[in-house]
């Protein structure tokens, strides 16, 4: 396979099933979910936390922002809740879009049948670029990302979760599996600065969680990438020394999914966690729980 004759695609031509104009707004309303006890005990834990001045660590996988969730996480970054974010690579990706033109998430189906999905020339090449340059440097995939939004000075960049990170200099990790998304497709993609910089980013996940202990661990719709790296950060956290126990996790997704209960929700329990599973959209779910963390704090 001749890689170098991979066709691309002005990102102009292609049609997005997200727009800003979807974007959840800070008011968005709960539909009743403010009511759960589930939520309302994870919104206390998060707000006990912070007053005891413990870590936040958000996961998250691409479907929070291609729902529509940032602003409400943005929001909880710039109030201090949140210490550290962690995506997979379809976030950087729909994050990196939506900074960029203001719309993300094309038609998978269609793009299949003449093998134009994912080929969007701009999204691959500049991503890729960042990658490069970010590997060079020494440094993450996810702050590598975030300098390119802010260097390109993209029209939207204020509904980006990464540049947002960076510019309230909270930790940003992305972590990938080759392969795994439609920057992989470019001809531009170089897979040694993938790996550099996603296991710079790993690293860095580690030490977040090696001060985890009495702090809250969220993981918003990754069924599988996510969770696993969690636990491998936590053995290799553990296994350094680090005596992390007693934090609490909870699992948001759309369904129960096996490893994101146990890794997320069920293992931890051994170390004297308490593990939380929240089921529903994230556009019902994530408003219930930006609000209730507010009024926890005194901030609404």
């Amino acid at each position: 396979m001749d890689f170098t004759k991979i066709k691309t695609y002005p990102i102009a031509q292609r049609t997005n099933k997200f727009r800003l104009a979807d974007m959840l707004p800070l008011d968005a309303p709960a539909a009743g979910d403010e009511q759960d006890p589930l939520l309302a005990e994870v919104a206390a834990r998060i707000v006990e936390a912070r007053h005891r001045g413990r870590r936040v660590i958000l996961m998250i996988g691409g479907a929070v922002v291609k729902e529509g969730c940032s602003r409400l996480l943005i929001d909880l970054m710039a109030r201090g809740v949140i210490d550290h974010v962690a995506g997979n690579g379809a976030v950087s990706i729909h994050d990196f879009e939506l900074a960029m033109i203001g719309a993300t998430s094309e038609d998978v189906a269609d793009g299949l049948q003449d093998g134009t999905f994912g080929m969007a020339e701009e999204t691959g090449r500049l991503m890729n670029e960042s990658l490069k340059d970010g590997a060079a440097r020494g440094i993450g995939y996810g702050r590598a990302v975030a300098e390119k939004i802010a260097e390109q000075a993209f029209a939207h960049r204020a509904d980006s979760l990464l540049y947002n990170a960076l510019t309230l200099s909270i930790p940003v990790t992305i972590h990938v599996a080759i392969g795994g998304d439609i920057v992989h497709q470019h001809p531009t993609c170089d897979g040694a600065a993938l790996g550099a910089t996603s296991y710079s980013d790993f690293r860095l996940l580690i030490e977040s969680v090696a001060q985890l202990a009495d702090g809250v661990l969220l993981n918003i719709g990754s069924a599988v990438l996510l969770p696993e790296v969690f636990l491998k950060a936590l053995t290799i956290a553990r296994n350094l020394g680090h005596d992390v126990r007693g934090f609490t996790t909870a699992n948001f997704d759309f369904l129960d999914m096996y490893r994101a209960r146990t890794r997320i929700v069920e293992w931890p329990r051994v170390l004297g966690c308490r593990g939380y599973d929240v089921r529903g959209p994230h556009r019902k779910t994530l408003p219930a729980l930006h609000r209730l963390v507010l009024r926890g704090l005194g901030e609404t």
